[in-house]
Parts: C-alpha cells; structure tokens; sequence
C-alpha cells in the first residue's frame, strides 16, 4: 500500500487536500487490518459495524490499552522483524506492538521526511544526551536507544556526552564544542535526560556550555518527571538557553505504538499534525469529536501501520486543538498541545518501550 502524499512536503497539503488522501489510506488499513487481525475483526463487527468511514472522525478507534492484553498482529508471525514493548512496572502488562519489514521502513522514510524538514537535509555534527551502554543490550532495547538510533542519521561525528554512570563529561563536551565551533549542532535527548542530567548537574557544578545560536535540540518523552518538578515547556526551553545556550529547542509528541508520524513543535510551540497522520480531540466521557480551543483526549490516527491495526488509536492523554493550516509558523495541517494524561491512569512514557528482534 503506497502513501498518496509527497514526502518532501511533510506539511504542505491544507485540509481540503489532505483529508481525502488521509481518508481513503485510513479506510484501506481498516479493511486490511479486520481481514488479517481476527481480534480486531471481532471488535469492529460489535462496536464498529458500520462501512467505510465518511470522515477522518468516524474512523473506527481502538484505546491504546488494548495492545497490554490483545495479541494484536496483522501479518504472520514470521513476517514480523522488531517487536515493541513498553514496560509497565512491576505486575502490570506490557503493549507489544509488531513491525514487518515494510511498515519499519514506512517509519524509517516518514520520520526521515519530517525532522529534515526542521533540521535541513546537511547533516549535523550530534550531541546525543545519553551514554553509549543504553546502546549496548539489544535484549532490552528500550526506547531511549531506539529512538537515538532513529534520530542519529540526521546527524554525525556521533558524541555522547554522558559517561557509563550517567555522569557528565565535562571536559570531552567541551572538546566536542571547541571543535565543531563553527558548524551548527544537532542535540537529541529524552526530556527528562537531559534535563536531570545534563542541565542539573551544569547547576551543581555552576557550568556553562555554549552550544550556539544555530544549534536545535529535539527532545521528548518524560514529562511527568518535569511536570512534578514545576517544569513546564516554556521554563525548560528559558533554562536550556540560559545554562548550555542552544538556540532551538522543539519537543515532540509520539507513542510506541504509532512510531514514525511523529508531532513535531514548531517554532511557536505547537505540535503539528503531518500530512500521514492526524489528531482527533475527543469529549472523554461522551467521546464525541470537539472543537478548537477544547481540551479532550486525544485520538491519533496514521497512515503507517500495516502490520498490526494501530492506525487509529484512543490515547490516554489530554490536549487542546488550536487551530488548522493557520499556525503563524507557516505549515500547514492540525496543530495542538497536550496538557497531560487521563486521570487514574497509569504513567509510562514513550521512554519506557524495549525492542526485541
């Protein structure tokens, strides 16, 4: 199943353009997938029992919890090439989420389409916030390290910064700095890894980095551990700037179980849907659609997966949708923010996902 949409406008379609294209993808994976995954056929025929759907909103959904007690796979077992697993703690069940060879490319191609549409095709030389050990057991290959593997091709001259303990090295960074002064940096980290460790141990040792004006930080995941702290996005980005002073710093917002359309934030703070993928608010108790500037829980939809049905999925997070193909930013599409996670719900970052082959 191709993507009808150009990868070199991740951003370029308006919603008259995008949502038929969208649409007419998502009504595919809906039929494919109640073919292939008889979990998912049996689901759809009770709650779902109507035809293809006439807008992006009526699209059947599954609640991301199902992947902790569903098997759900659409493709045979030895077609599957990576298996995802978030990690609960101990005594709670895990997500697994299966890959075959041409979904993890689909992946690999669009994520590759949207983050050089922020950094630029040149690569950059990396600063990777994180040691090398995370890299090391592939038997517990967990989302730290598979998202620095994602993200490490739009970068090179690959350092990391923190040591096996999770120590900062202080003179190696600087090295790295006076070395690369002239070029500017590519920065990747989980949010709170860089924040505990790169940030904080800057505070306790009263050091300063500056990583210039044209660096860019892209970061995500872990922030329940800032929230709880009093840290929200806008005090990380004054503090980063203030202590190790990089130039951009752009979260994103993703889920092991819809990776690759990821929701990058632009220059003014907002999450923006691309052309492969969509965001839905939703009322929590009604769940019917609602309307910009209401807070709801999100639905996430993708044009990706082909081998299990995660192409439309009830998050357990809250956001508000600000508007579409209007963001000062110039991109078109949804954009949005996420404001935190449903009440009584159990807390698991993306950071907490392994992969097994």
């Amino acid at each position: 199943m191709d993507l009808p949409f150009d990868l070199a406008q991740p951003y370029g379609l308006d919603r008259a353009d995008k949502q038929p294209l969208l649409l007419g993808v998502l009504n595919e994976l809906t039929a494919a997938h109640c073919a292939r995954c008889e979990p998912y056929g049996n689901i759809l025929a009770r709650m779902f029992p109507a035809g293809p759907a006439l807008h992006p909103e009526d699209v059947p959904f599954l609640p991301v919890r199902l992947f902790k007690s569903l098997e759900l796979r659409s493709v045979p077992q030895e077609d599957v090439v990576k298996t995802l697993i978030s990690s609960g703690t101990t005594g709670q069940s895990v997500s697994r989420i299966y890959l075959d060879r041409e979904t993890a490319m689909r992946q690999t191609r669009v994520l590759a389409a949207i983050v050089t549409s922020f950094l630029g095709r040149r690569r950059r030389p990396m600063v990777i916030v994180d040691n090398r050990e995370v890299m090391k057991d592939h038997s517990r290959f967990n989302a730290r390290a598979a998202g620095i593997l994602g993200f490490s091709s739009f970068g090179r001259d690959h350092f990391y910064c923190l040591d096996g303990e999770m120590g900062l090295d202080e003179a190696a960074l600087e090295a790295f700095l006076e070395a690369h002064r002239d070029a500017p940096l590519f920065i990747f980290a989980f949010t709170f890894v860089i924040w505990q460790y790169l940030y904080q141990a800057c505070v306790a040792r009263n050091r300063r980095f500056d990583f210039g004006p044209d660096s860019v930080l892209i970061h995500g995941g872990g922030w329940k551990r800032l929230l709880d702290q009093q840290v929200d996005n806008a005090l990380f980005k004054a503090r980063l700037s203030e202590r190790l002073g990089i130039g951009r710093v752009l979260n994103y917002y993703g889920m092991v179980e819809q990776v690759g359309a990821v929701f990058m934030e632009c220059e003014g703070g907002h999450l923006h849907c691309p052309v492969f993928a969509d965001v839905i608010v939703r009322d929590p108790l009604s769940l019917e659609p609602l309307p910009t500037s209401r807070t709801g829980v999100l639905q996430v939809v993708s044009c990706l997966p082909l081998s299990y049905p995660g192409h439309s999925l009830l998050t357990e997070d809250m956001g508000t949708l600000l508007g579409e193909d209007d963001c000062p930013c110039g991109r078109k599409g949804k954009y949005f923010t996420v404001s935190g996670r449903l009440p009584q719900v159990e807390m698991r970052g993306c950071s907490d996902t392994r992969v097994l082959p």
